[in-house]
């Protein structure tokens, strides 16, 4: 599925530890099992840090071996556990962190997160002499650097999954649905699910709701007796009750709809074998550029192949969704 770079074992870690972050996605557990079982492949220590960056700057480390990750792969979570660390932002608290990792004997860390915790991983980088890896763990996609993120497939499939059902009431009942799907700050989810669902319409960040125009199309699907799902997919964003107000405005105009919140559940459950490929894919990579020498940077996929893209750029730049996407979801709605 993917082309692998290979590279000459020339830079070995003396030992690696590896971290997940922030919010938990489906397929962590997998890119664990892959940076764990490449590293005893060349013969190098792993360890383990419980809690993501809160536990590294208490030192809650533990060394794993092949049986830490056996039949993991399977499971959704992280079995390292997360958090989020205010406190790393403090540069103070960083340097203790690689202080602490330098006192086990460990030059090197692999970080398995999203954007606030891919910052955290450049910063430590930059700022002390320990060798990061980053992997873009995040069911949001909103990575730059990467086509695709840890968790992003899993998730879209478990709002499919719930879609498919609420589907049923809204087709017997004629009635609208306003679906809420995660994604604060990027429409990817939203479109991707909107797409793979048939949904009369989408709603993402990126573009501005325009009540009237939806009111109107809805109104004139109907007039025009075109098929309707009855399901219009609405990101989160960042505005708490979002799709409970446009519930609202939507009733206003005349179009009763009705609001289902899939929340967490998008984040949990078993990861597809897509996530599986992908992260265990990823892991094993993250040990073959440390012992190629590689710093600061994280490992994505693009075009089908593993590359590298700086930990600097990751964080500066972010990454859009793609109008063009977008547009061809548009059209595939009216």
């Amino acid at each position: 599925m993917y082309q692998i770079p290979t590279f000459e074992c020339d830079n070995k870690p003396e030992a690696i530890a590896i971290l997940t972050s922030g919010g938990d996605s489906p397929g962590m557990n997998p890119a664990i099992r892959g940076v764990v079982r490449a590293a005893l492949h060349h013969g190098i220590k792993v360890y383990g840090v419980h809690k993501g960056y809160s536990g590294l700057i208490i030192g809650d480390l533990q060394e794993m071996n092949s049986a830490s990750v056996t039949n993991i792969v399977q499971r959704g979570g992280t079995i390292l556990k997360s958090d989020r660390c205010l406190a790393f932002k403090d540069p103070e608290v960083r340097y203790q962190a690689a202080e602490i990792l330098k006192e086990k004997g460990i030059d090197s860390l692999v970080v398995i997160g999203g954007d606030g915790s891919l910052t955290g991983a450049h910063l430590l980088a930059a700022e002390n002499d320990i060798r990061v890896i980053g992997l873009p763990g995040t069911i949001d996609n909103d990575i730059y650097g990467t086509d695709d993120t840890i968790g992003f497939d899993t998730a879209v499939n478990t709002a499919l999954d719930a879609i498919d059902k609420i589907r049923d009431t809204a087709l017997s009942h004629e009635s609208l649905f306003l679906v809420e799907v995660m994604g604060r700050n990027s429409g990817f989810i939203a479109t991707h699910v909107g797409i793979a669902c048939g949904a009369e319409m989408i709603v993402v960040p990126e573009y501005e709701v325009q009540i009237e125009s939806i009111c109107f199309q809805l109104a004139s699907n109907r007039e025009q007796g075109k098929g309707s799902s009855g399901i219009i997919v609405v990101a989160e964003g960042q505005t708490p009750g979002l799709t409970y107000s446009l519930a609202t405005q939507l009733k206003q105009h005349n179009q009763s709809a009705k609001v289902c919140i899939l929340g967490h559940i998008q984040r949990g459950g078993s990861p597809t074998g897509h996530d599986r490929v992908l992260a265990s894919c990823l892991g094993a990579s993250a040990v073959d550029y440390l012992c190629a020498g590689y710093n600061d940077v994280m490992i994505g996929v693009k075009n089908g192949q593993i590359v590298d893209t700086p930990l600097k750029q990751v964080i500066e730049k972010g990454k859009q969704l793609d109008e063009a996407l977008f547009e061809r979801a548009l059209l595939l709605h009216k």
